[in-house]
């Protein structure tokens, strides 16, 4: 239930780039609440513009503001005022603010309502000509090379594909480190909707030589499913530590028991960790 004579907070998605891909319900809601609160105002005057539509009030809501700003907008939601949340491109909270406003909407009983639309994983997802599915979205990589390194050997280990976004100044860095720690393939969308879009799959060496010494653009990236090594990640490793105390069989047995998996899987994992523990 909403809370009574309260206002609406609309999560509005806004394009990622070509401006006519934003809804056409995306468009009303925001020609019809009293408040947009965006990430940047300058980027959505844009968007009004475009709509013919000129905002009867804009709040900066961005990263560095939104502790304060978020409880002046609830104080507006809870005086009878409908919001629109938007970001610079995409869907809020995806990697973008507005998690701090939901969260006091939620918490006072405000009714909040998403208005889908564009937004950049499921773009690159839609057109990835690599086995995708299931995926892990992880936002922007560790800016460090060591860190990423580290977190990427974490993911990839769970099997999932990775979707990722870089800057055009980490691109080639990044790449680097995904060819460091894994052979999957890497599908980069650069520029995704945008007049330069482009789309381009293949190991992270060719990718590598076929962007340049100065790449250009904004990267949305998908790294291809791996092969899920027998047992998953958490299996591997409660077996592995249990494998150090252990014999096999035993440790097949308990194992079974946390995994609430069969004692025969595990007794052929353990023999294969076994295996390769005296060839290391």
């Amino acid at each position: 239930m909403g809370q009574p004579d309260a206002g609406v907070l609309f999560v509005v998605a806004t394009p990622i780039g070509h401006l006519g891909d934003l809804s056409h319900r995306g468009s009303e809601v925001l020609k019809q609440v009293q408040i947009v609160a965006a990430e940047d105002t300058r980027r959505t005057r844009v968007l009004l513009e475009h709509i013919a539509h000129r905002a009867p009030e804009l709040v900066s809501l961005h990263e560095h503001n939104e502790e304060e700003v978020a409880g002046r907008v609830l104080e507006r939601l809870l005086g009878g005022d409908d919001v629109a949340l938007v970001s610079d491109a995409g869907t809020p909270l995806l990697n973008d603010p507005g998690f701090v406003l939901i969260r006091l909407a939620h918490d006072a009983g405000i009714t909040t309502v998403p208005v889908p639309g564009p937004c950049a994983i499921t773009t690159a997802l839609s057109v990835c000509p690599l086995p995708c599915q299931p995926f892990r979205y992880v936002g922007f990589l560790p800016a460090k090379s060591n860190a990423r390194r580290q977190r990427l050997s974490e993911w990839l280990a769970l099997g999932d594909a990775l979707v990722f976004l870089e800057s055009p100044r980490r691109i080639l860095g990044a790449l680097q480190d995904i060819a460091s720690v894994s052979d999957r393939r890497v599908m980069l969308g650069r520029e995704l909707t945008k007049q330069y879009e482009t789309i381009l799959a293949g190991t992270p060496s060719e990718l590598i030589e076929a962007l340049g010494e100065h790449p250009k653009g904004e990267f949305t990236g998908v790294i291809e499913c791996g092969n899920l090594p027998q047992g998953s990640f958490e299996q591997r490793a409660v077996l592995e530590a249990l494998l150090l105390e252990l014999p096999p069989a035993r440790a097949a047995k308990v194992a079974a028991q946390i995994c609430g998996v069969k004692k025969s899987e595990m007794y052929d994992l353990a023999m294969q960790l076994s295996a390769s523990q005296k060839d290391s």
